[in-house]
């Protein structure tokens, strides 16, 4: 089954992103780290979509699996209806002029030896036979979009600032007017000051090239302002998933609910309690049995021990992977 009919510009089914575990001097599989396990969720045309949780839930896995950055091991991306799964190399690659990413670091992620013309011009030069002049073109646009002018064409990155850089970055992603982008973490990276001016940008195009967009981060106060539906991560599984002031509002998930009860509130009236997880996160190498969040969790009963919960209805486009929901 190579197509499948769905309104959703992408659909997520049972993904799996494994990494094997090598020892000894003949490097023999001993195991396997579980980053990703049995994800599935939409993305709607020009939606935002956040991923969040603490580090190491598998947020940035996912979404480098879904561009195939990092080969899945299990499970199926469509997009468009199309799986990218069957797709040869090749056209995957014809495929990333409409599916882009926007890396966490723009320290590492710009190549010190190339200039911003290079750097923007290149993607273009890969997927597109353009005339020099429509090449200028294009890139002076997205440099006018991004608030940048063509005197800086000629500039290195270690010439940028760091927000300057994350500007650079998102060009770079957007130059090919991509209908779908991954942006894992764009903001962390980055000093405060610095950070609304970059979420502004984003939102702003957006909103101007009609994109669909995957927001990764850990920072549960910017994806309640970017984006429109939420799903929450832990030990590589979605525990809780709807619209972002629904999830926020009313958590059903008891990790939904202690992750918010530590974001600090401006209302100084505001004596919410804040709620402390007892012990660490599992190892992915060794992900415990039934719930995932089972060793962390005050509801914990026999039956969250043994058997894994599938996300359930709590409301209208909401869902819980828990076996007692409040």
């Amino acid at each position: 089954m190579s197509e499948v009919k769905t309104n959703a510009l992408l659909d997520v089914r049972h993904l799996q992103v494994y990494f094997p575990i090598k020892k000894g001097v003949m490097r023999r599989v001993v195991g396997h780290v579980h980053a990703v396990e049995d994800v599935s969720f939409t993305v709607g045309r020009k939606e935002v979509f956040a991923l969040v949780g603490e580090s190491g839930c598998g947020k940035s896995t996912t979404g480098s699996a879904i561009l195939r950055l990092l080969e899945p091991t299990g499970g199926e991306v469509f997009f468009e209806g199309e799986n990218l799964s069957l797709l040869s190399e090749e056209a995957m690659r014809l495929k990333r002029r409409d599916m882009q990413f926007i890396f966490q670091n723009p320290y590492s992620s710009l190549n010190p030896r190339m200039n911003v013309w290079k750097l923007l011009s290149e993607p273009l030069k890969v997927h597109f036979d353009l005339p020099p002049a429509e090449l200028r073109e294009r890139v002076e646009e997205m440099l006018n979009l991004i608030g940048m002018t063509p005197d800086q064409l000629e500039r290195y990155p270690h010439q940028f600032s760091g927000g300057q850089k994350q500007r650079i970055s998102i060009a770079r992603a957007l130059i090919t007017h991509p209908s779908f982008v991954v942006a894992d973490e764009p903001v962390s990276a980055l000093d405060v000051s610095i950070q609304a001016q970059i979420l502004n940008l984003m939102m702003e195009l957006q909103q101007e090239m009609e994109l669909s967009l995957i927001f990764i981060s850990h920072d549960l106060n910017v994806v309640r302002h970017i984006s429109s539906r939420v799903g929450v991560m832990y030990l590589g599984s979605i525990m809780e998933m709807g619209e972002t002031e629904d999830v926020y509002r009313h958590p059903a998930h008891p990790y939904t609910q202690a992750l918010l009860s530590a974001v600090p509130s401006h209302d100084p009236l505001n004596k919410s309690k804040h709620i402390v997880l007892e012990g660490d996160v599992p190892s992915p190498a060794n992900p415990p049995s039934g719930c995932p969040f089972h060793t962390r969790c005050a509801r914990c009963t026999e039956e969250c021990r043994q058997k894994k919960p599938d996300l359930q209805a709590t409301g209208p486009d909401h869902f819980a992977a828990c076996h007692h929901i409040e």
